[in-house]
């Protein structure tokens, strides 16, 4: 799988699982909405640091970005 679809999908996951909608991520985050758009879209390419940056205020794992979800998870997504 493409990696910056891979980070982008966990991201926007996550961020789900947690009912934060983009504008509320981005005042956490201090990402612009535009990125993180482009991000969960799969069109932007994150450095490891923006990774670690963004598992932070997801309070996960920087793995956790990083890793294919099991089945389970994308279900839930759905």
């Amino acid at each position: 799988m493409d990696m910056r679809r891979l980070v982008g999908e966990n991201v926007k996951r996550i961020r789900l699982e947690k009912r934060l909608t983009q504008e509320e991520f981005c005042e956490i985050s201090g990402f612009s909405q535009q990125y993180l758009s482009g991000l969960e879209n799969g069109r932007r390419n994150p450095t490891i640091v923006t990774v670690y940056e963004l598992a932070k205020a997801l309070g996960v794992s920087h793995i956790d970005l990083l890793k294919v979800p099991s089945s389970r998870q994308k279900r839930s997504q759905s």
